[in-house]
């Protein structure tokens, strides 16, 4: 790669770093030296993942992005595993319960077509913390509701936290190179959605017991009033910390950057219309729907169905749900992994192709999960669509990189409201019709998504069955700089 090694301990570390020197004019920057290997020709960005590292800037970054996602899935979901027991308190219908549902992912919609142009003006580390403090306020909150349209409203607030999954893989976006993003989204991404697992387990099968047994000898109410308060706290004290230990990017803080002059001021609003016009971040948009988007559905529906369907537990229910989540483990990072040696073999065509197939098989297995009776053959088909779910969305965020490279914040928020959007959609087939129904239209419609690699042409790059590389498979990826009007200009040449 462009780095050289060297000695000199970097700021914050005291460990030996990579020293750069690429013979350029000096500009202002955080660190002048690294813990990790990068890339001068993209603005330092790493060109390795040391997974066990907490070095500032790229592996904190890297850690920090993904367990704040982590907490905003725990936040974010806290709800879903208590349900059944809030339904039962209240006295709330099938309908109700799933439009508090429908309301808690349509809620985030906007916060991530709004995130995403804030993002590449302002950076992520201070977005991510705001969005995990302020959600956090409604999911402590959650002992007041006494009525459907109680619970709807705070549903609302708390899909703010559903936002902060631009900010994270803007955040990984920033801090490693082109040829290891699908990867490095991929388990950033993924490690964070494992909150959605893990929520059901620690809320629904350790926490709601703990709290009626222990604490409220017996009273499942007072326990599901109070139970929310702990992931509250641990999302505040989250946002607190990551915004004082981390940085922007590989250079430092955007504001830093910016008042040195080494930053240009970015337009919010010309960044998202960029984003905007590009068809290709709709056709993702689509496909994103269609992978996150029944994971998300995943992780209100999954307790909800085990227990009306096989008459489990609201504990047990909550333990078997878990299972979607918990695959996020490796399944996510998996697909971007995938997306990326395709891409060195093959160029943007392999990442396309391996794009296709996962959404194809994913939307087979989900119809034939609607149509299995038995729960064990039902968990074993799940488990199944769900490695396949989250694989294609990390190869959806292997591809996001490369349709508009100096605005991948926006492009990042209009993506990933398209997982939420599909949510919404899907979520009003499972409030109207019965399971079976809901899941053959949800099957139908991934697979009818699959299609959609093959109409995507991104500049520079070979379609799916047409086009051309600019460069060869496994080139580096040069990414435009703007100007201070905010236009783009390859400021690096090969």
């Amino acid at each position: 790669m462009c780095a050289e090694t060297g000695t000199t301990p970097s700021k914050d570390n005291k460990e030996t770093d990579l020293a750069i020197d690429d013979g350029a004019v000096k500009e202002w920057k955080k660190y002048s030296t690294y813990s990790i290997a990068v890339d001068p020709d993209q603005g330092d960005k790493a060109t390795e993942i040391k997974m066990f590292s907490f070095a500032r800037p790229h592996m904190r970054a890297f850690h920090c992005s993904w367990w704040s996602f982590f907490i905003a899935f725990l936040i974010w979901f806290a709800i879903a595993p208590l349900l059944k027991e809030i339904g039962h308190t209240l006295n709330l219908s099938k309908q109700e319960l799933w439009t508090s549902n429908i309301v808690s992912v349509a809620g985030t919609i906007f916060m991530r077509f709004l995130l995403g142009p804030l993002c590449d003006k302002l950076g992520a580390k201070a977005l991510f913390s705001l969005v995990l403090i302020s959600a956090s306020i409604p999911t402590a909150c959650l002992g007041f509701v006494n009525s459907a349209s109680g619970l709807y409203v705070l549903r609302l607030f708390i899909g703010i936290a559903g936002g902060s999954f631009v900010t994270c893989q803007y955040w990984s976006s920033m801090m490693f190179t082109k040829d290891i993003v699908g990867t490095v989204n991929g388990i950033t991404a993924g490690w964070g959605n494992l909150g959605g697992g893990v929520t059901h387990l620690v809320v629904g099968s350790a926490l709601f017991p703990l709290f009626k047994n222990v604490f409220f000898d017996g009273d499942a109410e007072m326990a599901w009033r109070t139970v929310c308060v702990v992931p509250a706290a641990v999302a505040t004290i989250t946002g607190v910390v990551v915004y004082f230990i981390s940085e922007d990017c590989p250079k430092g803080n955007y504001n830093e950057l910016t008042k040195h002059g080494s930053r240009p001021e970015v337009s919010a609003t010309a960044s998202f219309r960029s984003g905007a016009i590009n068809m290709n971040s709709w056709l993702l948009f689509i496909q994103y729907g269609c992978c996150f988007g029944v994971e998300l559905t995943m992780y209100n529906a999954a307790a909800l169905y085990f227990a009306d369907e096989f008459g489990l537990s609201t504990e047990k229910a909550a333990l078997v749900a878990s299972i979607f989540g918990w695959l996020n483990i490796c399944a996510r990072g998996l697909g971007g992994y995938f997306s990326d040696r395709a891409n060195a073999k093959m160029g943007m065509r392999g990442r396309l192709l391996i794009q296709t197939l996962l959404l194809a098989v994913e939307g087979a297995l989900v119809l034939v999960f609607g149509r299995t009776k038995s729960l064990a053959g039902s968990i074993i088909i799940m488990t199944t669509f769900s490695l396949l779910v989250q694989a294609a969305n990390g190869s959806t965020f292997g591809i996001v990189p490369y349709v508009d490279p100096s605005n991948t914040g926006s492009v990042s928020g209009i993506v990933g409201a398209g997982g939420n959007f599909g949510a919404v959609c899907f979520g009003l087939g499972f409030r109207s019709l019965s399971y079976e129904k809901a899941f053959t239209l949800m099957g139908a419609l991934i697979m009818g998504s699959s299609l959609l690699s093959g109409v995507m042409s991104i500049k520079g790059h070979r379609g799916l069955f047409c086009g051309t590389d600019d460069n060869p498979p496994g080139a580096t990826l040069i990414v435009p700089e703007k100007d201070i009007e905010g236009t783009s200009e390859d400021i690096n040449s090969e």
